[in-house]
């Protein structure tokens, strides 16, 4: 371990950015964080767009409003980090300037460049054959998800064409921050291979040729790769003007949520399992070697510890669920609001008692919801099903329901999808019989008692699980600095706080609704899609 150093690192949601300054020495300290919010604007027809000025406008906001608090010296900061939503299209000028908002993950647009692009022929899975064969066998996954980057990459060609004529890169959320701060166009290896073009075979990795040509891409639109870890520029003086920090400050890489959360929680060991809920979800374990589940949408990623991947199931909408309950459910009987705050807006605290009062409401209705099942598939879903017609519902309600059975529904709703994306890992991998839980779910124990109810699961939860990207992202930039050996050593710097086990008389009830959970999908997806297949 080196000397204490003060950094900064930035954790880019869906719908805000935390900022937050860290002290790293014996242990990773969180001095104090901001918070801002942006938009999320979602279209007609499956669109889910940004404004990537709002981001950057966000993280200067809230950097300047942190160092004002601290009194911390811009000069004692001895590099910035991000760790940010993922699987982003942001395409940008010469100048960095984006040609368009910016395509979230969540967008589905692009259904019809997806079936143009690997639907014809003899299929698995849907999917042509012999572009699965190659894909697999260059980047050790497919783009087989409407909501994969290089269908959104596509659509833009197919529907904008003029704009897309000015576009010099493709970048992903965090790789276009990074930009603003240095000038430089670059792209981690996670968010890289999330593009679903990245050669991950040794002594080849980079760009993968072969799958570009395959799907159309045009590689000089492809950024320089890097590390996690790696120094990507220094802070020009046009951005430290803006953020309040000190020109030439080092930026590092960082890493995508799905690379770094599971490194902030301290799940870094091969075989390690943590879930996380925040606007989305996600079951990851840690893996030695590329794995793929084409038929349940699981694939070992590439994270930011050098030769191990992590296995990884994607639930779109998780705590965006309980934030539908507080917009539409809650607000106008069991009185959440004290004033109407947004809650990417409100203070930390104010978020934290909201969420714990409507979870404390849950409480009071009895496990299984009195029969009452829902579930979370707000936006589509992507695993252990990809089916962007798929959609949420309350199942079974009857006279004796009222809104404490259906809040604790929708919390009972994303566990069994957890437990069903869990159970589609244990096909392939070993998982965990403990889990880190981590993310804006973890705050609350009642949350916890029911993950581990439902999974059958010891559940472990760490200090303040919300900010474990920023967790995340300061350990990598703490061992680019020199100041932690290696991303093993997060483990011991990240102690469990809380252990949660399975209430035995609770397993009758939640595997008989578990199993009818799984059958609402089957049973009603032709109904899915008669409702809600917007392809002409």
């Amino acid at each position: 371990m080196g000397k204490t150093v003060k950094v900064i690192t930035y954790d880019v949601g869906t719908t805000g950015i935390k900022t937050c300054l860290f002290e790293i020495g014996g242990t990773i300290k969180l001095i104090d964080a901001e918070m801002g919010g942006y938009g999320l604007y979602i279209l007609e027809g499956g669109g889910a767009e940004q404004d990537p000025a709002e981001w950057w406008s966000a993280m200067c906001a809230t950097t300047r409003r942190l160092l004002q608090k601290t009194g911390v010296d811009p000069g004692e900061i001895a590099g910035i980090s991000f760790c940010s939503q993922m699987q982003g299209l942001v395409l940008v000028d010469e100048n960095g300037s984006p040609v368009r908002r910016a395509m979230s993950y969540m967008d589905q647009r692009a259904r019809r460049e997806l079936q143009e692009g690997m639907g014809h022929g003899l299929r698995i899975a849907g999917v042509n054959i012999f572009k699965l064969w190659k894909s697999i066998r260059e980047t050790g996954a497919v783009a087989a998800s409407v909501k994969d980057p290089v269908w959104k990459y596509k659509w833009v060609e197919k529907n904008e064409p003029e704009l897309f004529r000015r576009v010099y890169k493709w970048l992903d959320v965090k790789e276009f921050l990074i930009c603003r701060c240095t000038g430089n166009f670059v792209m981690t290896e996670d968010s890289a291979f999330a593009s679903l073009l990245y050669n991950i075979r040794p002594g080849k990795r980079g760009w993968s040729r072969a799958v570009c040509k395959m799907l159309g891409v045009n590689m000089a639109h492809l950024p320089e790769i890097k590390k996690s870890t790696d120094i990507v520029g220094e802070i020009t003086e046009a951005a430290a003007a803006e953020l309040g920090l000190s020109a030439g400050t080092p930026v590092f890489g960082g890493g995508g949520d799905a690379s770094l959360i599971g490194v902030g929680a301290g799940a870094v060991a091969p075989g390690d399992t943590h879930i996380y809920t925040g606007t989305s979800g996600w079951v990851s374990t840690v893996v030695d070697k590329p794995v793929l589940d084409a038929g349940a949408m699981i694939a070992a990623i590439v994270g930011a510890q050098p030769g191990l991947y992590n296995y990884f199931a994607e639930l779109e909408t998780a705590g965006k669920c309980l934030e539908w309950v507080k917009d539409h459910l809650a607000l106008d009987e069991i009185g959440v609001y004290l004033q109407k705050t947004a809650v990417h807006e409100a203070k930390e605290s104010a978020y934290i008692s909201l969420y714990d009062y409507l979870t404390e409401v849950a409480k009071q209705a009895p496990a299984g919801s009195g029969g009452v099942i829902f579930t979370p598939w707000l936006h589509g879903n992507r695993c252990p099903f990809e089916d962007p017609n798929a959609r949420g519902m309350f199942f079974n309600i009857s006279l004796d329901t009222g809104k404490t059975e259906l809040i604790r529904a929708v919390l009972e709703g994303v566990c069994y999808h957890l437990r069903w994306m869990l159970e589609a890992q244990e096909r392939k991998v070993q998982t965990s019989q403990t889990i880190r839980f981590v993310g804006g779910g973890a705050l609350s124990p009642v949350t916890c008692q029911i993950l581990a109810d439902v999974t059958g699961r010891q559940v472990e939860t760490v200090d303040s699980p919300q900010n474990v990207g920023a967790v995340g992202a300061a350990v990598a930039l703490a061992v680019g600095l020199g100041a932690i050996d290696s991303f093993a050593g997060a483990k011991q710097l990240i102690p469990v706080t809380e252990t949660y086990a399975p209430d035995p008389h609770n397993r009758a009830v939640y595997d008989r609704n578990f199993a009818v959970f799984k059958n609402l999908y089957r049973c009603n997806r032709k109904n899915f899609s008669s409702l809600n297949n917007h392809v002409n």
